[in-house]
């Protein structure tokens, strides 16, 4: 049988600034990313979510980012190891304070935006972050990239690792995403990213944006909720999973 997570990066209001649809995107998945602050997200914002997340049952995730409010974490930092281990410890740290305070369990920790992305082609980079996660709780689960350098850090230490796939954006020959600054980022279409998605599920690959073929293992599918169109895209997402029999469910340790 198949199985696949859903996952959806929230929590990234901060102050007088909301961003997202949390509340109506947190029933159609199966674990969520919470930022932690740094580049999204403020403490007030961390406890709501994470109470949401825990009364609809779902699995919860740190979801480390550089500090960098004004960037949204996008834009390379180029921080040492020693920096991103500390940066990934603390960001964890604070929002499993939250989840504690809650009476419920930190699941996961998967990167954002630019310090995510990096990692996976970094290994000294990767290495840092899988150490944090390890450090913190070795029975957390480690979100990366499919086929990434992150993943291989985290196998490395005996993680358990959920390998990535996502449904809205195109990749490189060699598997990485391409860039968000390039005009074919993101996938023209929602029914030819639905495709791709039960392609990659079943079949373990995906087409390239020059029709290279990639085989991957899909773990884990990150959704994005931050528009009113980008709802009914996740719903549509779950619709079609289910009616190919593939079952939803977060990944476990």
């Amino acid at each position: 049988m198949y199985s696949i997570d859903l996952n959806s990066d929230l929590g990234e209001s901060f102050g007088r600034y909301s961003l997202g649809l949390d509340d109506q995107i947190i029933p159609l998945v199966s674990s969520v990313n919470v930022a932690c602050g740094m580049h999204a997200g403020d403490p007030v914002v961390m406890r709501k979510t994470v109470a949401l997340a825990a009364s609809a049952g779902v699995a919860i995730g740190a979801h480390p980012g550089y500090p960098d409010l004004q960037g949204f974490g996008r834009r390379d930092m180029n921080l040492s190891p020693d920096e991103a281990y500390a940066f990934t410890v603390y960001q964890i740290g604070a929002l499993r304070g939250f989840c504690d305070a809650q009476g419920t369990a930190l699941a996961h920790v998967k990167p954002h935006g630019q310090f995510y992305n990096k990692a996976a082609r970094d290994r000294a980079l990767a290495d840092a972050i899988a150490q944090a996660v390890h450090d913190v709780d070795p029975h957390l689960v480690l979100v990366g990239l499919a086929n990434s350098q992150l993943i291989a850090a985290g196998q490395a230490l005996g993680l358990t690792c959920a390998q990535e796939f996502f449904a809205d954006r195109n990749y490189t020959d060699d598997g990485q995403l391409v860039p968000r600054t390039q005009p074919d980022a993101l996938i023209a279409g929602e029914e030819v990213a639905i495709e791709r998605v039960i392609r990659a599920v079943k079949e373990g690959a995906v087409l390239s944006h020059t029709g290279k073929l990639i085989e991957l293992h899909a773990d884990t599918l990150c959704v994005h909720g931050d528009s009113p169109s980008a709802l009914a895209f996740v719903q549509k997402i779950r619709t079609a999973l289910e009616a190919e029999g593939i079952a939803i469910a977060p990944v476990r340790a």
